[in-house]
């Protein structure tokens, strides 16, 4: 039934629905901008960095240390992925890099099903955010707000790396000309080893905060890695505004048309990104060469 109430309640869902998907296709779009790799391993790190953060979370009961090692976990993990195989395959086909990529998420998947099996597993929000808001028009689940707040936080500290950092000045004159960094002197190759880090933290990190709202399963990632790259096509690939701009499109789409048919809530997703890409191949703020 349509009412405002219901209206506003999943507004307020396609908000931090959007946040999560503009920081997880934000570590994607940086990826993919700096190292010209289209990773399909992105939604299985979104998995592992939940499960990662559900276990420090099973022996601290700590959900700040979960979501700090969780994250770290991640930055770890996404080092090693690129130096131990990611880096061989820079000068190889586009091809090989989408069916290594693709080959990495599925050994990340079984990993997880084997030590965890396939039931699901979810995490406690902290005792602070559990409960409910009133919010004056609505009663609004108080963990929801405190996403949106956390995504944001996320957003905004991602946004300061890149935009107020040297680090972050050579990984977006890396997205422009990586050629030209290197013959500036800057060693590409670690630029390329933290730019792969910092966008499997993102997905982790997104993973882990979003473990309270929807439980854990190995397959949590495949629904995420659509709907992330149909947000990287929305905003623009390479585009870090771009990605936040899909995103909070794409979770206004996914909420808002939910409210009506469920069934309906992908359809219109793929239907806006097919028409952005009839009208603005490049995405909403991405640069033609990039298209």
């Amino acid at each position: 039934m349509l009412s405002w109430p219901n209206f506003f309640s999943q507004f307020f869902n396609g908000l931090a629905l959007g946040a999560l998907l503009a920081l997880i296709s934000s570590g994607l779009t940086i990826i993919y901008g700096t190292l010209g790799v289209l990773n399909l391993a992105h939604g299985a790190m979104f998995m592992l960095g939940g499960y990662a953060g559900f276990v420090a979370w099973q022996h601290t009961g700590s959900f700040a240390l979960a979501v700090l090692a969780g994250s770290l976990f991640m930055v770890v993990v996404g080092v090693l992925i690129e130096r131990v195989v990611i880096r061989n395959f820079y000068r190889r086909p586009h091809e090989d890099q989408i069916l290594v990529t693709f080959g990495i998420g599925i050994v990340l998947v079984e990993l997880v099903r084997l030590g965890f099996g396939s039931d699901t597993v979810s995490i406690q929000p902290p005792a602070w955010a559990m409960g409910v808001t009133p919010l004056g028009f609505l009663i609004y689940p108080t963990y929801r707000i405190v996403v949106l707040g956390i995504a944001a936080a996320a957003l905004l500290v991602l946004y300061f790396v890149l935009y107020r950092t040297r680090i972050g000045m050579i990984v977006r004159a890396g997205i422009e000309d990586s050629g030209m960094v290197d013959i500036l002197g800057i060693n590409v190759n670690h630029v390329f080893m933290l730019v792969f880090g910092i966008g499997a933290m993102a997905a982790g990190f997104a993973g882990i905060v979003n473990a309270p709202v929807v439980a854990l399963t190995p397959d949590a990632g495949d629904t995420i890695l659509v709907e992330t790259f149909v947000v990287v096509v929305i905003g623009g690939v390479g585009s870090f505004p771009g990605a936040v701009l899909g995103g909070l499109i794409a979770g206004e789409i996914l909420s808002l048309t939910s409210m009506v048919d469920p069934s309906y809530s992908e359809v219109m997703l793929f239907a806006v990104m097919t028409l952005v890409l009839v009208l603005r191949p490049q995405g909403l703020l991405g640069q033609q060469d990039r298209a």
